[in-house]
């Protein structure tokens, strides 16, 4: 991993002692150090990767696919302009057919679904 992202994985300090020492970290210290967001036994790996799958794909698609925008433009960017951005981004989000269901069934107590526009 280049060293300009693992500082932003798991912080300047842990990413300087792994890559001054070279040691390995188990998965329970990279689980813990917000390395990667899970850990699964072989045999359930397969089922929980489509599980996620099939959570993401029933979610506001469109949201899902402005969050990912901001998730790599705001690497480039200043505080202000992140929030400028999100701020836009969000007024985007707001528009369409998907935030009108979630909020209708936020509003009614129930699991929204979405239908991607």
């Amino acid at each position: 991993m280049p060293a300009l992202l693992l500082p932003r994985l798991i912080g300047q300090g842990r990413a300087s002692e792994l890559l001054f020492t070279g040691r390995a970290m188990s998965a329970q210290e990279g689980l813990a150090w917000g390395f990667f967001n899970a850990l699964h036994e072989p045999q359930e790996l397969l089922a929980q990767a489509q599980k996620l799958a099939h959570e993401l794909a029933s979610g506001p698609t469109f949201a899902h696919g402005m969050t990912k925008t901001m998730l790599h433009q705001e690497w480039a960017m200043t505080l202000d302009q992140a929030i400028e951005a999100e701020a836009q981004a969000q007024a985007i989000c707001m528009q369409t057919q998907d935030f009108t269901r979630a909020y209708e069934a936020f509003s009614a107590k129930q699991k929204p679904v979405f239908m991607g526009d």
